[in-house]
Order: structure tokens, then C-alpha cells, then sequence
């Protein structure tokens, strides 16, 4: 069940492990082979750029859509601190080299975790990067001052749900207890402009209401493909990106003040949860943002949007890519 027709799954062996490669060769009208990779976020999989990779290959991009370490068919390390920004940006990289060749920049798409490792790999290795289209997440400046997880709690309590995620197998346990389909539907059906609480034993309480509006593109195919990935996988692999939160801030500590030097366009919906977090929209709108990323083209806030905008509304996203991408051929 690969979700789409004509596309190519592959596993490369990159950086020490087995990664599992969706890909839609280019075609269409330049068929100029550029590619574009795509690097997705939680609870997601190389299936989340579906819509993406369809549009974009055929006007001429070959459209590659990795599963990141710990998800879906790639290898999921077992230890918690393999899985920190250098682990994961060391795939993307080698991963870059084995389609483009060691001397070849590529296009990057990102989105929620997969925005954070597209940041550190602009951060570490710029050359790689012809040009970025992130969204939902924005660069995040190192603070020297304050340590996330610690933080988080201090802003949002222990029921925030990074703060839930971080004892291992703690909440992994309570997602078996409800079941994969369930905890998988609530994630991508949340559209609430504030933050996920998950209380021990009650988790992901709202109304029926909230789950069914905000549902319409999400199909129970789609959903049937995610299920069938994490029964097999679980989710420890990909908590386990933010039980590295804190480790990622020391290891990061040479990095304090980089900027990213790789021209960008970011989007956002106005719903998403990440963008109504205390602090952002002042960061975004004020100018915090333009001095971390000075080549930063334009930000894109959707109306009415949430926070999985690429499948809630792909089309807009599918044409900001395309355009953006343009102006680098």
C-alpha cells in the first residue's frame, strides 16, 4: 500500500542506518531534474508530502520523501540520545549525497519537526541547500539562558504534552491503552489555536465538535496508511526526537547566535498551535525573525488554517513552493 500511484520506494543505507525513500521521478514540462526533498514532521511519514510530490514532479522537480530515522520502514535506532539534531541531519546529509551526488545543493521542504532539522542543516551545512520552503515551525534562536524542557514546564505545566513525552515509555503506554487509529486521528484532527494538554488518563479531552470539523482532509485511506505503519513501528522512535530537546540544546551551544544564510520562505496557518505559542507571532512580525534569517523572502500566514497546512491545503501550498522554488533555476 503505497498511497500513490507511480511512486518509487527504495531503502538507501545512509549514515549508519536503513532509510526507507519515497520518490516521484520529474515530469512534465523541463523535466530539468531538480530535486526537492521533502523532511517531515510528528506524527508524520514520507506519506504526508503525497500531494506535494504528485503536483511538483510533474512540473519538472523529482520530488524525494525520506522516512526519518525512527519512523515508518527506516531503522529505529533503540537509544533515546540517537536520535539528537546531529544524528537526524546526518541522514539528511548523506541522504542528499547518495540522489544528488557529494558536490549537488538540493531544494528543502519542511514542516514541524522536519522544519527543525531543516534549520540545523542550513545552520550546519548551508551548501547543501539551494533554497528552503519551511513551514509551521520557525527558526528557533538558541537561547544560552534557558533550557527547553525545563522551560516548557515552567510556561505550561506538566500535562503540556512535550513535557508528557519525556519519561520513555510512559506515554507510549497510555497511546497503546487508546489505540494507534485513535491517538493518530486526534493529532492530525487538532486545530486549536493554543496548546495540546495530554493529563494522564484523560487524554486529548475536547468535543466531538472540534474532531469532526476539522477532519475533512484526512481520509480514512490516509489514516489507514499511518495506522498500518505505526502498529508496526510504534511511537518511540519519534518521541524520542523530543526527549533530545534538552541534550540538543547543549550540543548546539557553538551554534548560539548563527544565523541562516540560505534563502527562505516560511508558512504558517494562523490556527497552528506552534504559531500561537507565547512569543512567536512578536519574533515572526517584529523583526527577531528577518535578523536570524536574512535571506528570508516572505512569510506566508494562512487564514483558517491549521497546523498540518501541506494536506489541509495543498494546493496554495504546492503553488508557494513552485513559485518560490522558481527563482532558482
Amino acid at each position: 500500500m503505497s498511497g500513490l500511484d507511480g511512486v518509487e520506494h527504495k531503502t538507501l543505507r545512509v549514515n549508519g542506518i536503513n532509510m526507507h525513500v519515497a520518490e516521484i521521478p520529474a515530469s512534465g514540462p523541463g523535466k530539468d531534474h531538480q530535486i526537492i526533498l521533502f523532511i517531515h514532521g510528528f506524527p508524520e511519514l514520507w506519506y504526508t508530502w503525497r500531494h506535494q510530490m504528485t503536483a511538483l514532479s510533474s512540473l519538472g522537480y523529482r520530488a524525494i520523501a525520506p522516512d526519518l530515522r525512527g519512523y515508518g520502514d527506516t531503522d529505529a535506532p533503540e537509544k533515546v540520545e540517537e536520535y539528537t539534531y546531529f544524528n537526524v541531519v546526518g541522514d539528511v546529509v548523506a541522504l542528499i549525497d547518495a540522489v544528488a551526488g557529494g558536490d549537488e545543493a538540493v531544494f528543502v521542504v519542511g514542516h514541524d519537526w522536519g522544519a527543525l532539522i531543516a534549520w540545523q542543516l542550513c545552520v550546519y551545512r548551508p551548501e547543501k541547500v539551494k533554497a528552503l520552503v519551511n513551514m509551521s515551525v520557525a527558526f528557533p534562536p538558541r537561547n544560552q539562558d534557558c533550557v527547553p524542557i525545563p522551560t516548557l514546564r515552567r510556561v505550561f505545566g506538566d500535562d503540556y504534552y512535550i513535557c508528557r513525552f519525556q519519561k520513555p515509555g510512559e506515554i507510549e503506554a497510555e497511546f497503546k491503552e487508546l489505540g494507534t487509529e485513535k491517538v493518530l486521528k486526534e493529532f492530525f484532527t487538532y486545530k486549536t489555536a493554543g496548546p495540546l494538554y495530554l493529563p494522564k488518563g484523560n487524554l486529548f479531552k475536547r468535543s466531538e465538535n472540534a474532531a469532526s470539523a476539522s477532519k475533512q482532509w484526512l481520509t480514512q485511506e490516509d489514516l489507514d496508511y499511518y495506522v498500518i505503519k505505526y502498529e508496526k513501528k510504534g511511537f518511540t522512535g519519534a518521541i524520542n526526537y523530543y526527549r533530545n530537546m534538552d541534550r540538543n540544546w547543549e550540543l548546539t551551544a557553538p551554534w548560539t547566535g548563527a544565523k541562516i544564510s540560505v534563502p527562505v520562505k516560511f508558512i504558517v496557518g494562523d490556527q497552528d498551535l506552534t504559531y500561537n505559542k507565547p512569543g512567536i507571532k512578536e519574533y515572526i512580525h517584529g523583526g527577531g525573525f528577518k535578523r536570524d534569517v536574512p535571506l528570508l523572502d516572505e512569510t506566508v500566514v494562512l487564514n483558517g488554517v491549521g497546523h498540518f497546512l501541506h494536506e489541509e491545503n495543498p494546493d496554495v501550498i504546492n503553488q508557494h513552493i513552485h513559485s518560490f522554488f522558481q527563482k532558482f533555476l
